[in-house]
């Protein structure tokens, strides 16, 4: 599969990708904030990471999750519904750029809707439980109107721990500074991109529309306006910086293996066409097989472990892989092995169908 900005790719430009998303060489604080900055909304690990801070794995020299934890603490991460309506975590600087992005106008409210956003503005903070007494509602009429008026950034949920019992508040209270008509989506959007395009180096409009989870046509305008600007450009392998551009080093040939969740920045630019990947290495197999993680083998997409997601350990079923059988076969432990570290240790049953033997494999 020949994607130049998507999940294969030259070697130069996979080089400079895996050394900018710091999985060559891990980031410092100073080169972590950096980093954060450009690959937000930050997002906690797919579907075992409820209620923990967002962290970028691999990535850090450091504990990231734990600094994380530290700047909700302190209210420099604040938390917000963005790309798709998904929830994520940006700095508090930023959030009026993702709020000018992401804004989605609540035009007709609904009664219970106004209700609440009334409610909150009159009496100021109040949690779920306490919207319940006063109007009466089921909780589960509150919570979808909340996630509405959350959209359109009329209420913001101070979750700033990992306690479920948050205040929700009147957007406005919380950010008195912040302005919703600052800039046009698309203006906000240039910025998104160039720092999007700083860290995955070459890339197709198809990527950004899969990461920002946005209009096309707002993607589209975007680009066009950057290229028009200097800033980007379009080339063989894709849109890249124009100060990228005839300047790739030459690849360092660093081996790794590593299994990013479904919440990783690279997963989520390509999410498209990894399906498509995995796919047909699961085609006939009589055991469950959604994708758990993906193997990002020497800076490719190559593979993933398969099963099923519970509450607790997954269902590790399987690992597949779209290798040359030789080479397959040769990277045997190390796949098993960044599987197994993700996994908490934990053995998938089979490696290329085949069932392992738990005492001596690994």
């Amino acid at each position: 599969m020949d994607i130049h900005g998507g999940i294969t790719a030259p070697r130069m430009i996979i080089a400079l990708r895996m050394e900018r998303q710091h999985l060559t060489k891990k980031a410092s604080r100073e080169e972590y904030d950096r980093l954060y900055r450009d690959m937000q909304p930050g997002l906690n690990v797919y579907w075992n990471g409820f209620g923990d801070p967002p962290s970028l794995s691999f990535r850090a020299d450091f504990d990231d999750k734990e600094y994380n934890r530290e700047r909700q603490l302190e209210r420099k991460l604040v938390k917000g519904r963005f790309a798709g309506g998904n929830l994520g975590w940006v700095l508090r600087e930023d959030m009026e750029l993702f709020a000018c992005v992401y804004n989605k106008p609540l035009e007709r409210p609904t009664r219970v809707q106004s209700r609440l956003l009334e409610l909150i503005e009159r009496q100021g903070p109040m949690n779920i439980q306490q919207l319940k007494e006063e109007t009466g509602l089921l909780v589960k009429e509150i919570t979808p109107a909340l996630h509405r008026l959350q959209e359109a950034f009329l209420v913001y949920e101070d979750q700033y721990d990992g306690e479920w019992d948050r205040g929700w508040y009147s957007f406005g209270e919380f950010f008195p500074e912040l302005r919703l008509n600052a800039m046009t989506r698309v203006e906000g959007l240039k910025i998104l991109i160039e720092r999007f395009a700083y860290r995955i180096v070459a890339f197709d409009a198809e990527n950004a529309r899969q990461y920002f989870r946005l209009p096309m046509k707002d993607i589209r305008a975007a680009l066009s306006i950057l290229c028009a600007e200097g800033v980007l450009r379009l080339t063989e392998q894709g849109y890249m910086l124009a100060s990228d551009v005839d300047r790739i080093p030459e690849p360092n040939g660093v081996r790794s293996v590593f299994a990013l969740h479904r919440n990783d920045f690279l997963y989520r630019s390509n999410e498209a066409a990894l399906k498509a990947m995995i796919s047909p290495l699961c085609e006939g197999l009589e055991y469950d097989c959604e994708p758990l993680q993906y193997l990002l083998i020497d800076g490719e997409f190559r593979g993933a472990s398969v099963g099923h997601f519970r509450n607790g350990p997954y269902d590790l079923n399987d690992i597949r892989v779209n290798l040359p059988p030789d080479e397959a076969e040769a990277r045997r432990d190390e796949i098993i092995s960044a599987v197994a570290n993700v996994n908490f240790g934990r053995l998938p049953q089979r490696y290329m169908g085949r069932a392992l033997d738990r005492e001596s494999d690994v």
